[in-house]
């Protein structure tokens, strides 16, 4: 809002400061938003449920983890981040929009992106939570409604995934160790024997190229 100087008396004009204090709050929130508005975290919970599977401890790195999580959640966003860019950036740097209305149009396009991952259920409950009334258009919502919704979402299609991954390398630790049992090998650890089984099964479904694929896909 624009105020007067006392020494001049003409407005002043501090939209520009508080753009810069906007945009570099952000800038400091952009870690934690990026993580709990995109795929990312659904991704980088289901390769973490993949290394704990094939039981390698820290095999591949977490950099590598996190760095693989990221490149697919930059594929996977490709389209939101293009319409964003397209429809919100560019006209506001060509200073064809504002910056309260390029804001809002980015919120819009990432709560239409949060919004086709979310469940129906897990939107009406903070809804109901909020006690907000519901309105015609559900990108109407605010993103205080949407965000949490959408990461429990996430959570829940995320360990659903990594149930799934980790029920075919659990049966062959059981395999493992009832043979082992039998043979009266009771000292020998099952998880020692079992490992290099299940790095080769892994490697002869080609499980990351699958697993890249069955993620990407994952996302409507």
């Amino acid at each position: 809002k624009a105020t007067t100087d006392p020494q001049t008396g003409q407005a002043a004009d501090w939209s520009t400061p508080i753009r810069l204090v906007v945009m570099f709050t952000l800038l400091a929130l952009l870690p934690s938003i990026f993580a709990m508005t995109t795929s990312f975290t659904r991704i980088a919970i289901v390769l973490g449920f993949v290394r704990r599977a094939l039981g390698t401890q820290n095999i591949p790195p977490n950099t590598t983890i996190l760095g693989l999580a990221l490149f697919l959640t930059l594929y996977t966003m490709a389209p939101t981040l293009y319409s964003v860019k397209t429809q919100a950036i560019d006209p506001y740097l060509e200073d064809r929009m504002e910056f309260n209305a390029a804001a809002e149009r980015t919120s819009t396009l990432l709560k239409e992106f949060m919004i086709r991952q979310t469940r129906k259920s897990d939107l009406a409950l903070f809804v109901q939570m909020a006690k907000v009334p519901v309105p015609d258009n559900v990108t109407d919502l605010g993103l205080h409604i949407v965000t949490p919704a959408f990461i429990i979402s996430e959570f829940r299609t995320s360990f659903e995934i990594g149930c799934l991954i980790f029920i075919p390398f659990l049966l062959m630790d059981l395999v493992i160790a009832s043979v082992l049992l039998s043979a009266g090998m009771m000292m020998l650890p099952p998880v020692m024997i079992s490992l290099p089984f299940k790095l080769i099964l892994f490697i002869l479904v080609d499980g990351w190229s699958i697993l890249a694929q069955g993620l990407s896909l994952s996302f409507k």
